[in-house]
């Protein structure tokens, strides 16, 4: 709400600029005044989206990690012979989840230069 020490700024934009503002605003959970104040004042803004996807990537780290102790521990048993289908299983699980961290962490990667990072 304006006071008496507060200024107001104004700007023109096309319909596609101003959803374009409001998506930006709404993916860093602000306001569109609060988000354009932070982004003319040179504040950082954090997206909840960025987040997100920091979430998926622990995700399939943690995955990775439960996988490596299974292997671990068919290994350590002694006993692999009597579990190739299953370490074949654990193996191509392992690879899977690899691949997808990868393709997760791109996609996150080519997110952040798309935005230019401030």
């Amino acid at each position: 709400m304006p006071s008496v020490n507060r200024k107001v700024i104004k700007s023109y934009l096309t319909p596609d600029e101003y959803r374009e503002v409001a998506r930006s605003a709404m993916n860093a959970g602000l306001s569109v005044s609060t988000f354009v104040k932070r982004i003319c004042l040179a504040q950082v803004v954090h997206s909840i989206v960025d987040h997100q996807a920091v979430l998926v990537l622990a995700k399939a780290n943690a995955d990775m990690g439960r996988l490596g102790g299974l292997f671990k521990m068919f290994l350590s048993e002694g006993r692999a012979g009597q579990h190739a289908d299953e370490l074949r299983a654990v193996l191509r699980s392992i690879e899977t989840t690899k691949d997808q961290l990868a393709r997760d962490y791109e996609a996150v990667a080519r997110g952040f230069s798309r935005r230019g990072r401030r």
